[in-house]
């Protein structure tokens, strides 16, 4: 009998258990704590080297306020794979820029501020900004 190997399931579960624990500013240890694995466990699930059992995975949801099926993708009406929020959330920084922009609370501010990100975006692709300017 062959060894239980990981998939791209598990590694895409793993991805969303780190994007959702960093949103709630949880550390692994913490998260490990209440489930009732080490922190290196925790690790191995997000990094999709283990699975995580269903009624582990379970509890990981009720900790982080998420239904279970958050962990999994999910198709729109027509059956396509809506795009994968939680692959940017795995970017470095990302969910510490996502809350400073939530903290804002001027609306004329937040659309600068996206502009600003957006002009950054291009230039770091190489691609001209829209209006002309640098």
């Amino acid at each position: 009998m062959m060894p239980k190997q990981t998939t791209d399931v598990d590694r895409l579960v793993g991805l969303r258990i780190t994007a959702l624990r960093k949103a709630r500013g949880m550390s692994q240890t913490a998260l490990g704590t209440a489930v009732g694995v080490t922190f290196q466990q925790v690790q191995k699930y997000e990094k999709g080297q283990n699975r995580v059992g269903a009624g582990r995975l379970r509890e990981i949801a009720r900790l982080l306020e998420v239904p279970v099926s958050a962990f999994f993708e999910e198709s729109d009406a027509a059956g396509r794979p809506q795009e994968d929020v939680f692959g940017f959330l795995s970017a470095h920084g990302a969910i510490e820029v996502l809350r400073a922009y939530a903290a804002i609370q001027d609306d004329q501010l937040r659309r600068d501020i996206l502009a600003i990100v957006r002009t950054a975006s291009r230039l770091g692709q190489g691609t001209p900004p829209v209006d002309g300017t640098a």
